[in-house]
C-alpha cells in the first residue's frame, strides 16, 4: 500500500494536477452557489473548473507531465463535476430523472470496468464517441442554466442535448467495452 501511495504522489506537483486539485476545490463553491440561488456565480464557476479540465490535459501533454495521480484524478475530478451538475439539474426540475440514472449506472460500470481492466494490465484510452459525448454533454449542462428561458420559448434545446448526450454515452460505453475486449482476446492469445 505504502507503495502505490509513494508512487501516485510521485511528482505530484505539477501545473496539470494543480488544476485538476483546483477542479475538486470548486465543485464544493460551485454546489454551495448553485443552492444559494446564486446562478450565474455557480454558472461562472462550472465554466471555469471545465476550462481547468480541457487545461490540464492539453498542458500534461504539452509539458510531458503525464503522472499517475493525474491519471487518476483528473477523471475522477470530471465525473464529480459533470455527475454534481447533473444531479443539481435533476433535483430543482430542470432535466427528467432518467437521463441521470443512466449516466450515473454508466459512470459507475466504466469506473468498475477500469479497475478491473488495470488489473489485468489494459488501458482504454479515450475515443471520439467519448469525446463528443463530453462536449454534447457540457453543452447540455451549460444550457441547464438558461432552462427557464429555453422551455418558456418553446426550444429545450438543453434536454434535447442531454438526451443526444446519454445516447452518445451509451454508444461511448459499447466503444470503450468493444475495445477493451479486443484488448484482452489479443492477451490471452500470447
Amino acid at each position: 500500500m505504502k507503495e502505490a501511495i509513494r508512487r501516485l504522489t510521485k511528482n505530484m506537483w505539477t501545473i496539470p494536477n494543480v488544476l485538476t486539485m483546483l477542479r475538486l476545490v470548486i465543485v464544493p463553491f460551485f454546489v454551495w452557489a448553485y443552492l444559494a440561488g446564486a446562478r450565474w456565480v455557480a454558472l461562472g464557476l462550472f465554466c471555469a473548473a471545465s476550462l481547468t479540465d480541457c487545461l490540464d490535459g492539453y498542458l500534461a501533454r504539452k509539458l510531458n507531465q503525464i503522472t499517475d495521480f493525474g491519471k487518476l484524478m483528473d477523471p475522477l475530478a470530471d465525473k464529480l463535476l459533470v455527475l454534481v451538475t447533473l444531479l443539481l439539474h435533476t433535483v430543482s426540475g430542470v432535466f427528467p430523472a432518467l437521463p441521470l440514472w443512466i449516466i450515473a449506472a454508466k459512470e459507475l460500470l466504466m469506473v468498475a470496468g477500469g479497475a478491473v481492466l488495470l488489473k489485468k494490465g489494459v488501458v482504454v484510452h479515450s475515443n471520439i464517441w467519448g469525446k463528443t459525448a463530453t462536449v454534447f454533454f457540457m453543452a447540455a449542462l451549460i444550457l441547464g442554466f438558461f432552462h427557464t428561458q429555453l422551455a418558456g420559448a418553446g426550444f429545450p434545446a438543453d434536454v434535447w442535448l442531454l438526451w443526444a448526450s446519454v445516447a452518445l454515452n451509451l454508444a461511448a460505453l459499447v466503444s470503450y467495452a468493444a475495445s477493451s475486449w479486443k484488448q484482452l482476446t489479443s492477451q490471452s492469445k500470447k
